[in-house]
């Protein structure tokens, strides 16, 4: 599989850090608010304090989806021994419909970033069937490869990334 070496997730590093390389085969829309969510853009903690809309894209509602959302710089993107901290985590979301029509078995939690720049990644699987993937039981350390192989999600089949630092946090993400 090919990727633009210019792709935000590549160049973000999504692509590595947290997944294998993919191709896009289904729309991901993610709003806070007003906002729409754009590969790379920069978002404060104050303005996700509540979970995003999120809409996708498909054709038939007989297809479902997983969505996962991860912070893969915890506890900060220079030491993220901790790596990756769930922050949300929706299943038997229908095709052309959104998170809202799925079922939230991961409640969500706004990323606080504490030290420096987070990339916010969320990820969206298609699954086998409905009802075909469980809960983790936990938040901190999950690994979203293991978690896609456990339920054979496969590979993504959309993804996007936001960058997040504290309120009063200051700068850019340098690459």
């Amino acid at each position: 599989m090919s990727v633009n070496p210019r792709d935000p997730l590549v160049v973000g590093g999504v692509i590595g850090d947290v997944l294998e390389r993919f191709t896009r085969s289904i729309d991901l829309r993610v709003t806070y608010g007003q906002r729409e969510v754009a590969n790379g853009s920069d978002i404060r903690p104050s303005q996700i304090l509540n979970k995003p809309r999120v809409e996708i894209g498909g054709e038939d509602l007989r297809n479902f989806y997983t969505l996962v959302m991860v912070d893969p710089d915890v506890p900060s993107p220079s030491n993220p021994h901790l790596r990756e901290y769930l922050h949300w985590l929706v299943t038997d979301i229908p095709a052309t419909t959104g998170a809202n029509f799925g079922n939230e078995i991961v409640s969500y939690e706004s990323p606080r970033p504490t030290s420096g720049i987070h990339r916010i990644v969320l990820v969206l699987f298609r699954q086998l069937g409905r009802q075909t993937v469980y809960e983790p039981g936990w938040r901190p350390q999950f690994n979203t490869r293991e978690f896609a192989a456990l339920y054979n999600l496969g590979l993504p089949v959309a993804a996007i990334y936001f960058n997040c630092q504290r309120d009063n946090g200051c700068g850019g993400r340098r690459i």
